[in-house]
């Protein structure tokens, strides 16, 4: 039990935690750096190390969450549709008040796109993302008996669905393994050298090989999270990165330890 305990307190997620991971470049550096990264040029990281990357962020949080609030899988849909181009706090603040009112496709199609654009329109694109909402309620009862389909073909033939949010339904809702590729999840992708690529689907196909099955069901969340809180577009933390030794990115120097 001892050795477990002085493992754990100077492992690499506890120095990490201490701010002795790295620091990042100045601004020109890190411009250069980003630019690189973004055209998938870095090393892509060997197999050994991408475990040892997320065996790091399974240590650090090991049930991560998504951070909509959403009360079922039609909620949940909803509430990735509304989250394009916006962000999860926003949307927040703004679905209590719609699924206090409508919680189901049934209640939704009969709420109807107006009263869902005022109850929605503190959101980006919200005329257009209310339009959808009702819309793909109304095909959700009508073709797919008020419930959510559990395919990725059927979810992106709903209005305002793509593969990115049909991703996000079915690994949170129905625990699927996989993994929906959004702005954080390409930055920290190509940043680190987990899964360099041009593109999110190159970088979703990359991470579909290269992310060990044990991983998988989390993966999505603790990339998300880790480009939503340490690893940021313009000055990431890299002083308080878990994986900073192992990561690509050449706007960074590692601290010796």
């Amino acid at each position: 039990m001892a050795k477990k305990t002085a493992s754990k307190k100077h492992g690499p997620v506890a120095k990490a935690r201490k701010g002795k991971a790295a620091k990042v470049k100045g601004q020109r550096q890190r411009a250069k750096a980003n630019t690189k990264a973004a055209q998938g040029a870095l090393r892509q990281l060997t197999n050994a190390e991408i475990e040892e990357v997320f065996r790091r962020f399974k240590a650090a949080n090991p049930e991560p969450k998504t951070e909509l609030n959403y009360v079922n899988p039609f909620t949940l849909l909803v509430a990735v549709v509304l989250s394009a181009q916006a962000t999860d706090s926003g949307v927040n603040k703004a679905t209590p008040a719609l699924f206090a009112l409508a919680d189901t496709p049934e209640k939704m199609a009969a709420l109807g796109e107006t009263k869902v654009r005022d109850l929605i329109k503190t959101i980006g694109l919200y005329r257009t993302k209310a339009k959808n909402v009702v819309e793909l309620s109304r095909i959700l009862v009508e073709q797919h008996g008020g419930e959510v389909p559990r395919t990725r073909e059927a979810l992106e033939a709903l209005p305002g669905v793509g593969r990115k949010t049909a991703n996000v339904v079915l690994n949170v809702a129905f625990g699927e393994p996989t993994l929906a590729v959004d702005t954080h999840i390409f930055r920290v992708s190509n940043r680190t050298g987990l899964a360099p690529g041009k593109t999110p689907l190159e970088v979703e196909l990359k991470l579909e090989a290269v992310v060990p099955a044990k991983y998988k069901s989390h993966a999505h969340h603790w990339l998300i999270l880790h480009g939503r809180y340490t690893c940021l577009a313009r000055k990431p933390h890299c002083e308080k990165c878990i994986i900073a030794d192992l990561c690509q990115w050449p706007g960074k120097t590692v601290l010796q330890k």
